[in-house]
């Protein structure tokens, strides 16, 4: 099934409306109930172990349909899965600095944008070194490109 840009659009304005609610319904834009689910020493909060658990059930169960060949999405002609299946270096760093991120700010970047819909600092200060980190990793890759391509 073809669709056009404005039904893609909409489907993706409603898929991230409703993954909003879902991350204010369960508490996910609160910092301090994300620390309390990482605070394993003191106040431990596990609340945040079921949203997870239903995040991983409903996404097997997409998975699976998704991965089941010969399968074709709702909105468009082909799948558009990954096929890097490696853990590299970047990968690896990259989800370090996501978890040391998450734990210091108690944000993750989806609930660090919609907390922006009632902005406070902390969070204004989260996604501005968020936006930073992603501007330096595009800048640091660019550079890299032309070492990488005048070593072969």
């Amino acid at each position: 099934m073809s669709c056009t840009l404005v039904q893609r659009r909409v489907t993706a304005f409603i898929a991230g409306l409703a993954f909003g609610v879902g991350l204010l319904i369960s508490g996910m834009t609160q910092p301090s109930k994300v620390l309390g689910f990482l605070d394993f020493a003191g106040n431990w909060d596990p609340s945040l172990m079921f949203v997870m658990a239903g995040a991983i059930g409903a996404h097997a169960i997409f998975a699976r349909r998704a991965l089941r060949p010969g399968a074709r999405p709702l909105l468009g002609e082909t799948m558009d899965l990954p096929r890097r299946t490696e853990l590299d270096a970047p990968l690896l760093v990259g989800a370090a600095l996501f978890g040391v991120g998450w734990g210091i700010g108690g944000y993750c970047p989806g609930p660090a944008l919609v907390c922006l819909a009632s902005p406070s600092v902390p969070t204004i200060a989260f996604v501005a070194a968020m936006a930073a980190g992603m501007l330096a990793v595009r800048l640091a890759r660019r550079e890299a490109r032309p070492l990488v391509a005048s070593r072969s």
